[in-house]
């Protein structure tokens, strides 16, 4: 029988992160979506409360997770039966942080996307060099969005270091994390096989921030252009294999979406979360209560409108739940992370969006959060893969086409 109720073994980790989220995050969130690139210094402590429990094991998925496909450690764990581990406990305690502040979240020290990178494609050694490393991660180019495959920054191997060359934008924390996984091409004639994923270090001459962006949302956290102008990095920080395997294409690199894209598909679950609580709360004080017994044609149009965005709001949450069970199941979940991220970004906006409406005149000024969640949450559906891309993967999987027969 499949059960849908979190699991009891991660109730007290969300419950603290719930915690964390309202007393710690909100109350500056507004004070940092006003000071655009100041770093919250409040989140050095919350980083070593978070690095302590990890460090002690009180709080599975307190930090990164990944999606290693280890064949033999699969069969043994298939063998001790169903397993909720850290990836679905890491989407229950993001998505809790979310409702106090997605850009608070993005800033969080040694919890960057780079740092998923590495616990997906690292090899044991790199594993436990880079423990304790906050890493970015560096893909998108411009001219190079949602096509990942299409990446021209690259990486020539000269000695005992790889030469890199390139430039790369909207990088989340990308002047304020200690290392940048990096995404070059070896040779731009192999296409995707070629591609690989390189840790490099904060200070390693040839990298250089270029400038940080404005943004509509997120603004706690910052969104650099890096640029690489012949840029040696030791050859033992490129993450994984160095071989170019054209049968297993680009996969080896993609692996890394599959834990991400569902962490993603949390923070939007988390924002949304907190509109529709706020709204509900706001619509009561003017008198108009939801009734979860009656049918929603018969209640206030406000109402019913709640209704509808909370079942929205709870298809997309477990969509990322099955995500992340299957991750930790070690079950190939590529097709159902897309669906989650392509559900739950867009259900996120929609969700805000539709909140800030209900909620008139105070949903759209800076009295309440409200508008702050909307603008945060766009980007939740753009990163990591458009909609639209997310929409073009699942049809390929569902069809069994390829991306040259189904572009």
């Amino acid at each position: 029988m499949i059960n849908l109720e979190d699991p009891k073994k991660f109730r007290a980790l969300t419950e603290q992160a719930h915690q964390v989220a309202m007393n710690m995050l909100r109350p500056i969130s507004r004070h940092y979506d006003r000071a655009e690139h100041e770093y919250p210094k409040e989140l050095d402590m919350l980083a070593a409360m978070i690095d302590g429990l990890s460090e002690s094991g009180a709080s599975e998925g307190a930090g990164a997770a990944g999606v290693r496909r280890d064949e033999a450690e699969a069969a043994k764990e298939a063998a001790q039966g169903v397993k909720n581990g850290s990836n679905l406990a890491s989407v229950m305690s993001i998505a809790e942080m979310c409702w106090g502040d997605v850009g608070l979240l993005l800033s969080m020290p040694r919890q960057g996307l780079g740092n998923s990178a590495i616990a997906s494609v690292a090899d044991a050694e790199q594993q436990e060099r880079f423990k304790g490393v906050w890493a970015a991660m560096a893909i998108t180019e411009p001219g190079t969005g949602s096509d990942s495959a299409n990446i021209k920054t690259t990486a020539v191997k000269d000695g005992d270091h790889y030469v890199l060359n390139g430039e790369k934008i909207f990088v989340t924390s990308g002047e304020r994390a200690d290392a940048v996984v990096v995404w070059a091409t070896l040779d731009k004639t192999l296409g995707r096989a070629a591609i690989k994923s390189f840790v490099v270090e904060k200070g390693t001459p040839g990298m250089r921030v270029e400038r940080l962006e404005h943004k509509l949302g997120i603004r706690a956290s910052d969104t650099a252009v890096i640029i690489f102008d012949d840029c040696r990095v030791p050859a033992e920080n490129l993450l994984g294999s160095p071989e170019i395997d054209v049968k297993q294409g680009f996969a080896g690199a993609m692996a890394t979406f599959d834990n991400t894209r569902p962490l993603v598909a949390s923070m939007a679950i988390g924002c949304a979360r907190a509109a529709l609580d706020l709204t509900k709360d706001l619509l009561e004080q003017a008198g108009v209560a939801v009734d979860y017994d009656r049918p929603a044609h018969l209640q206030h149009a406000a109402a019913a409108k709640l209704l509808q965005l909370e079942s929205d709001w709870e298809g997309a949450r477990l969509l990322m739940m099955q995500a992340a069970w299957m991750a930790d199941n070690r079950e190939p979940n590529s097709l159902e992370a897309s669906m989650a991220k392509a559900k739950a970004g867009r259900v996120g906006s929609d969700v805000t969006l539709s909140c800030v409406e209900l909620c008139g005149t105070v949903g759209y000024s800076e009295a309440e959060l409200l508008e702050k969640w909307s603008r945060d949450s766009k980007i939740l559906d753009i990163f990591e893969g458009t909609q639209q891309i997310q929409q073009l993967i699942v049809a390929r999987r569902v069809l069994g086409l390829s991306s040259a027969e189904l572009k």
